[in-house]
């Protein structure tokens, strides 16, 4: 693959764009660069005043932004419905499923599923089934789920949907989370393929890149040195939020992105310009997918439908 910079990023005038968790880190400068380059970016976003800062500083360094801010909390499957409802236009070019949660504290979301596995998954699950007719309604979309190299800690297992603190490990429940992401776009690229659909479900994760992402467990534990021991691991050896978005943007937008691909760093999966990047062979499973796709219909109550 050849080097692909954000100066590569193709025209997106015309183009609409939901970008999860867009009001700080990867989120946040997909937004910016796609806005950059013409399209309606719709920031998705569980807090209101992070996501009209968001808005704002879109706003000013790039004046002739396009950019909407509708909540969205992924741990809650009544506010994807409601963001839903009220998204307001009829095409979606692009959904870029990039919100997540990293090794945090054992917790639960609102429908009292394992935090990691209902936000990363369910919620990015339940959000593509939802807005799915307006992405086969528009000619060569792409959904783009964020993973991580993680993944291959541990496959994915949907009966942790719903385990308890006795049992929960938070780096393992991360990686479950992040090969329930790939095989969610395994099996719905299959699917799209099958239906003969032009749509394109594809995968991406930004290496090691220095955003906050990694900050949110030592915060929620109230752990300030471990805190400072990870953010100074961040301004060592980690990519910047710019450089760790290349591989999305490049999943959102070059030509020639095939289904099911994953894309990342190309140097060793940590750093450098988007590659195709390795993935646990379970992830590429038929059952495993088929089977985590119906249970997670069952879960969240959306069985996205594919004509």
């Amino acid at each position: 693959m050849e080097r692909w910079s954000l100066a590569d990023l193709p025209d997106q005038r015309g183009r609409t764009a939901v970008v999860t968790g867009a009001n700080s880190g990867l989120g946040f400068v997909a937004a910016r660069e796609l806005a950059r380059k013409g399209a309606r970016v719709v920031l998705a976003c569980r807090s209101e005043v992070r996501g009209r800062a968001a808005v704002e500083r879109i706003g000013a360094a790039v004046p002739e932004a396009d950019v909407d801010l509708l909540r969205l909390d992924l741990g809650d499957l009544a506010s994807v419905r409601t963001f839903v409802e009220r998204f307001p236009y009829d095409r979606l070019d692009l959904l870029l499923n990039n919100a997540g949660l990293m090794a945090l504290p054992y917790g639960t979301t609102a429908d009292g599923f394992e935090t990691q596995f209902g936000v990363n998954h369910l919620g990015h699950f339940a959000l593509t089934g939802l807005l799915l007719p307006r992405l086969l309604a528009t000619p060569g979309a792409r959904v783009v789920t964020v993973s991580s190299p993680l993944h291959a800690l541990a496959n994915a297992d949907p009966r942790q949907a719903r385990s308890g603190p006795h049992s929960y490990r938070r780096w393992v429940a991360y990686a479950r989370s992040k090969s329930a992401n790939l095989l969610f776009t395994h099996e719905l690229a299959r699917r799209l393929a099958d239906a003969g659909s032009d749509v394109i479900a594809a995968a991406a994760h930004p290496g090691y890149a220095a955003t906050n992402l990694s900050l949110a467990a030592p915060r929620a534990e109230g752990r300030p040195g471990r805190e400072r021991v990870m953010r100074a691991g961040l301004h060592l050896i980690a990519q910047s939020a710019e450089a760790g978005t290349l591989p999305l943007l490049y999943a959102a937008t070059a030509p020639g992105v095939r289904p099911d691909s994953f894309t990342g760093p190309s140097f060793l999966m940590w750093r450098g310009d988007p590659a195709p990047s390795w993935r646990a062979p379970w992830t590429l499973d038929d059952r495993m997918s088929e089977a985590l796709w119906e249970e997670s219909a069952r879960l969240t109550g959306v069985t996205p439908e594919i004509p």
